[in-house]
């Protein structure tokens, strides 16, 4: 096959997010930077061959050619940002009135009923919709978190919707076994058997997961939470994750009933018991961790677990606003997660990093977490949440995976002098172009791996039908 090569030039300004140590404290883990983003170089661009940068600078010192050139005048180029947790079907269920008010627990009691009726065209256009909605803001890698398999629905309907779209995507191999009847949440009928869920999970991942460096699929094994799967599953899954080399997700410490719980249930604070259960470690991310303590804090430190921080989603059930400046400074891993769709009920990266920002300085002080310091979280620190060393900035071997957004617009007017924080601190903005593996896949502001009306068009139909399985008008 011939290669494929692919230039930016002239961008007003690059900005590479690669960390550098001598610029201040070194990083704890090599993933997860200290709190510079490397490089901003105005007139920047960079050449990449086949998916994978080989140069990064100054117009004037690239390749004069290649076989798409991008003139990005006008525009600022990140890497592509790393979105570290989502639920994708629930961008189905999105603003649903019984819901709109209702804490987490309560959230999801009203939402089950609907999700019983979801099949496999409901998770490949969700699906598909998900991933068009965060390229489109700038996201270029996703996990997402599918725990629910009703009506023949399987792992693989997302990630046909993520080659079909062009996304780089990290599938989760949820499950739930403990329902309503056994004292856990969720109803009877949206919980699966262990043994049927861990040979599923072999299945997954002996089907899908690509360990080598810039792979487009991964998987991780993720039951959905303490408290709707036993605690012989999460240690089985554990078991099974580290034989195989993939990673463990879950979520975890999301709200006060979430610590009511796991001390009611295990007599042990969320910590504990995930360290019970042996979900520490590097190749372990747990979602919000809203209200974990000293104690736990120090724990994810010492482990190199890492984070997924939500801040939209918690915001909007209520569950508070997690200590990230602590962490951060403690050394934790943390990248940033859009969540699920109807808890957002957005999927805007951009945004995602925007309110990280402003939630900091709600907690502590103006500059509890600076704008360049939130870019990295959602770029690099993204990366090394997900364990991957060759996305989350723009450096030689890395992925060609960029987001580009037009600064000329009114959103920016009066942001001149430092575009990069512009991003952040004005309007939440679309890509102007997104590119992932080397392939543009958002060109002028429009996705161009699927028709969008079509898209909308099947997406309203999957809507549709649950609401009328479930009685809803």
């Amino acid at each position: 096959m011939a290669d494929h090569t692919l230039l930016l030039k002239n961008a007003d300004l690059l900005c590479t997010m690669a960390a550098h140590p001598e610029k201040g404290p070194p990083a704890k883990t090599a993933g997860q930077a200290n709190d510079h983003c490397g490089d901003e170089i105005k007139n920047g661009g960079l050449f990449a061959r086949n998916g994978v940068i080989e140069a990064v600078g100054e117009t004037q010192n690239l390749p004069n050619t290649a076989d798409r050139v991008i003139d990005m005048t006008g525009h600022v180029v990140i890497p592509g940002m790393v979105n570290t947790h989502h639920h994708m079907f629930q961008n189905l269920t999105r603003a649903v009135p019984a819901a709109q008010n209702a804490p987490l627990f309560g959230w999801l009691q009203t939402l089950y009923p609907i999700w019983c009726n979801l099949g496999p065209d409901h998770i490949y256009w969700s699906n598909a919709l998900g991933m068009a909605e965060l390229a489109l803001t700038g996201c270029t890698t996703s996990s997402d978190h599918l725990y629910l398999y009703p009506n023949g629905a399987r792992l693989d309907d997302s990630f046909a919707a993520a080659n079909d779209i062009g996304m780089r995507f990290h599938g989760t191999r949820g499950s739930m076994s403990i329902g309503e009847s056994h004292g856990g949440l969720p109803p009877d009928r949206l919980t699966e058997g262990e043994p049927a869920i861990l040979k599923d999970c072999q299945r997954v991942i002996e089907m899908y997961d690509n360990a080598e460096r810039h792979a487009m699929q991964r998987v991780a094994l993720a039951p959905c939470s303490p408290f709707s799967v036993s605690i012989d599953l999460m240690s089985e899954t554990a078991k099974m994750a580290r034989a195989y080399k993939v990673g463990l997700h879950t979520h975890l410490a999301e709200n006060v009933e979430d610590i009511d719980y796991s001390l009611n249930s295990f007599g042990m604070r969320p910590g504990e018991y995930i360290e019970a259960v042996g979900w520490v470690g590097h190749d372990v991310w747990h979602a919000h961790c809203v209200q974990l303590d000293k104690d736990e804090i120090d724990l994810f430190a010492r482990t190199d677990t890492g984070i997924a921080h939500c801040p939209c989603s918690n915001m909007r059930l209520a569950s508070g606003i997690a200590p990230i400046r602590e962490m951060l400074d403690a050394g934790i891993n943390i990248g940033l997660g859009v969540d699920g769709s109807a808890s957002n009920d957005s999927g805007h990266m951009l945004n995602e990093a925007r309110q990280a920002m402003l939630l900091q300085r709600v907690m502590k002080t103006g500059d509890a977490l600076t704008a360049r310091q939130s870019l990295a979280v959602a770029t690099r620190g993204g990366a090394a949440v997900l364990g991957r060393d060759d996305i989350g900035q723009l450096s030689q071997g890395f992925a060609a995976d960029i987001a580009a957004f037009d600064c000329r617009g009114i959103d920016f007017a009066g942001a001149g002098w430092d575009l990069l924080a512009g991003l952040l601190f004005c309007g939440s903005a679309k890509t102007s172009y997104t590119i992932i593996n080397g392939k543009v896949i958002v060109d002028q502001g429009h996705l161009v791996t699927m028709d969008m009306p079509k898209l909308l068009e099947n997406h309203r139909a999957m809507t549709a039908d649950l609401m009328r399985k479930a009685q809803w008008t």
